[in-house]
């Protein structure tokens, strides 16, 4: 949906009236249908990891054995994780208010980001802890730490078969997802370590899994972080070069003079928005040839860059350079006099 915002010739750049009525910014780039179905994927996974957690709290304080109270520990990272992500996207749904105009949506991707950073928090000690007991290795029992293992990774593999299908739908999934996956590869690492001490005796064989098990995790973890911290900071999305969006519309839309000012981010990760000022002369056109272009510049904007949210702000005159972007310096400001209007 574009909006337009036409000025005279002298104006500021400061004055803008972002009138959004009749945008719901809450359900861009995400079906509620989809969030449903995520909501209900992260309650049942939930659920699957806290009856493990339980069972696994019960039988570490009937046996006395720390190894299943600390591994215990660690599991309530995971169901706490679940736990964010479902709130996230449950607050998410809520629709957009005078005061929050854009919703609750990117709750997700904050949670993502938390998600991420618990994750490098998480790999950073498994590797700590990993050299530690390299330079003194520990006695292991690996019977007991087989047993874990082995019902830890049966509640994480029936976990994330649940979360697979949305990993993808959103940061926040994809966060809580990782945070399964890593623990399912703990498991498994931890399984073949135990089967190693058991045979051979060979205690190490835990540390030295332990740390190529960091070194994935670590991998998604930055991935994540990276992610959520770039729309969080409203950073342009990858898919999107602001120089060939405005010489573009210069290009193949007749009366656009010249287009600057171009801002473009996303809520969630999967929607995009953009901003941007366009030049069409020295004030000769009506307000049809206004709408006109108007018109044009949503169809390219969604049709050719899959942009379908647009606040344009439509300028007329030759002195709109005259007032430099105030919050911040950003290129794609792109000038043609004279130029072919080439559509495709």
């Amino acid at each position: 949906m574009t909006e337009a915002i036409i000025t005279p010739a002298s104006h500021s750049h400061t004055h803008h009236d972002h009138g959004h009525a009749g945008h719901d910014h809450g359900a861009l780039g995400h079906s509620h249908s989809a969030g449903v179905k995520d909501e209900r994927r992260l309650a049942l996974a939930g659920m699957i990891l806290t009856v493990f957690l339980g069972a696994e709290i019960v039988g570490g304080l009937l046996s006395g054995s720390l190894a299943l109270l600390a591994d215990a520990g660690h599991m309530v990272s995971d169901v706490l994780s679940l736990l964010m992500g479902w709130a996230a996207l449950r607050i998410g749904r809520r629709p957009s208010s005078t005061r929050h105009s854009y919703g609750f949506r990117r709750l997700e991707v904050l949670a993502a980001f938390v998600n991420g950073s618990s994750l490098l928090i998480v790999s950073i000690w498994i590797v700590i802890e990993a050299v530690r007991r390299l330079l003194n290795p520990q006695p292991i029992g690996g019977g007991l730490m087989l047993a874990v293992a082995a019902v830890g990774l049966v509640a994480n593999a029936i976990s994330l078969l649940i979360l697979n299908e949305g990993r993808e739908s959103s940061l926040n999934m994809r966060g809580v997802w990782l945070h399964v996956l890593s623990d399912l590869f703990g498991f498994a690492a931890a399984i073949l370590a135990a089967l190693i001490i058991m045979i051979t005796g060979w205690v190490i064989a835990d540390p030295l899994l332990s740390l190529i098990f960091a070194a994935m995790i670590l991998r998604g973890a930055v991935s994540v972080v990276k992610g959520s911290a770039h729309v969080l900071l409203q950073g342009t999305p990858a898919d999107i070069d602001l120089d060939a969006i405005a010489s573009d519309l210069v290009h193949t839309i007749p009366g656009v003079q010249r287009v600057h000012h171009l801002h473009a981010w996303s809520l969630t990760g999967n929607d995009r928005l953009i901003t941007l000022h366009a030049v069409t002369g020295a004030g000769e056109e009506t307000g049809e040839d206004r709408d006109r272009i108007l018109d044009a510049i949503q169809h390219r904007l969604s049709d050719r860059f899959g942009i379908s949210h647009a606040t344009v702000q439509m300028e007329t005159g030759l002195r709109s350079d005259d007032h430099p972007c105030r919050l911040s310096p950003l290129p794609g400001q792109v000038h043609h006099a004279d130029h072919d209007h080439n559509h495709d």
